[in-house]
């Protein structure tokens, strides 16, 4: 049986990844507008991303916008490749789909 990777198989994770994986490789989200998009606290948002980040699936970095601090993220080559291959162990566990011949 295939083995899920516990780090992204948090519901939570889940969504921050898949989000993520949307961007182009190497494109970075502002922590609000990713927080928006998730409909989560930034507390929340702050907790999960520490996790993916000790686990070197994302990247934050801090800057400014002018005067204003701005906080990035970006899903790291590693977290990519995780994702990845999280998705295929999902797409393992739930077999083949059968062919529309076979309905």
């Amino acid at each position: 049986m295939t083995e899920l990777d516990p780090v992204i198989h948090a519901q939570a994770r889940l969504r921050v990844v898949a989000s993520l994986s949307a961007l182009n490789d190497g494109d970075k989200i502002a922590f609000p507008r990713l927080q928006e998009l998730l409909a989560m606290t930034a507390g929340n948002l702050s907790v999960h991303l520490r996790k993916l980040e000790d686990a070197g699936y994302v990247e934050i970095s801090k800057t400014h916008r002018g005067r204003t601090p701005a906080t990035l993220v970006r899903l790291s080559r590693r977290g990519r490749l995780a994702f990845e291959e999280y998705t295929e162990s999902i797409r393992a566990l739930l077999g083949p789909t059968p062919s529309k011949e076979q309905s």
